[in-house]
């Protein structure tokens, strides 16, 4: 066994309506995720015993990263749990990706994990295995796991392939953490919007049902949009905090990114529509 790298690239929702409630509380949605090609960087390498350990380097924010409960450490014990592996691996993570941006840091993080320690330690899980291991611990796994830009439908892991045009997003995130479970339960939520098809989205028939509610009770986010706004349509990315426009270029954010009030972070990404990994190293996600 040989220690490997893999990337966590972060996604947009380009909209995401919530069209009803299931019995269970979750929420049934459509949404189209874009992979960009910014992200989080993991590296794996085999212990001689067994257990994961899990280093992390500070978030964008300065802020560190609680090692109990991450989801990092969740995917590797469900991997050996239904597995029955004994082995061990020692795991970093490079952190680059806003903690609370709806950006899915952290269900990225867990899929390139799945994906990294199948491969470490030679299991040989197909991806519909591991999509199902992923699936309780995020609904929004799978895309990642699958690793294409997809519509979304169910609770977000019913996934249509798409192959969208090439754009570049310049991403802003306000120094501000959104709770989605407290967009979610927020009682002035949207959940009855009526499913779209795609051709309604490209005609401009779409909407973020989240972002009224994250506007309210986070006045930071609220702020970043109008913002941002002055750039072009500026959007939120699944619950929020981040929020993004898209733009020229890579050159065309510079200019934007000097005049980022303090205590945000932003970064400029390619949409991709497929990611490609080679073996044991990352290809098509930037720093």
């Amino acid at each position: 066994m040989t220690a490997l790298s893999l990337p966590a690239p972060a996604k947009l929702n380009l909209f995401l309506h919530v069209t009803g409630r299931r019995d269970d509380g979750y929420h049934q949605l459509q949404t189209l995720f874009q992979l960009l090609d910014h992200g989080d960087l993991l590296h794996f390498a085999p212990r001689r015993r067994s257990g994961v350990s899990l280093r992390i380097a500070d978030t964008p924010q300065g802020r560190k990263l609680p090692r109990s409960d991450n989801l990092i450490l969740r995917a590797a014990a469900a991997l050996a749990r239904e597995s029955g592996c004994k082995a061990g691996a020692d795991i970093e993570l490079e952190k680059r990706l806003p903690v609370g941006g709806g950006l899915g840091g952290g269900s990225s993080n867990a899929a390139a994990t799945l994906l990294a320690l199948n491969r470490l330690w030679k299991l040989g899980l197909s991806i519909n295995a591991l999509c199902r291991i992923g699936l309780r611990l995020g609904a929004d796994l799978p895309v990642f796991l699958r690793g294409h830009s997809a519509w979304g439908e169910g609770i977000g892991e019913i996934l249509t392939p798409v192959e969208l045009p090439e754009r570049w997003y310049l991403v802003v995130t306000p120094a501000c953490e959104v709770s989605t479970a407290a967009v979610f339960r927020d009682e002035n939520l949207t959940r009855n919007s009526a499913n779209i098809r795609i051709a309604d989205f490209l005609a401009g028939s779409c909407r973020n049902d989240c972002e009224p509610v994250t506007r309210r009770l986070y006045p930071a986010v609220d702020e970043a949009l109008t913002w941002l706004g002055r750039f072009g349509a500026a959007r939120m990315s699944g619950t929020g905090a981040s929020v993004f426009v898209e733009i020229a270029g890579e050159a065309a954010a510079e200019g934007i990114l000097a005049q980022l009030p303090s205590g945000w972070t932003g970064f400029a990404a390619r949409g991709i529509s497929k990611m490609e990994h080679a073996e044991g190293c990352p290809q098509g996600v930037r720093g």
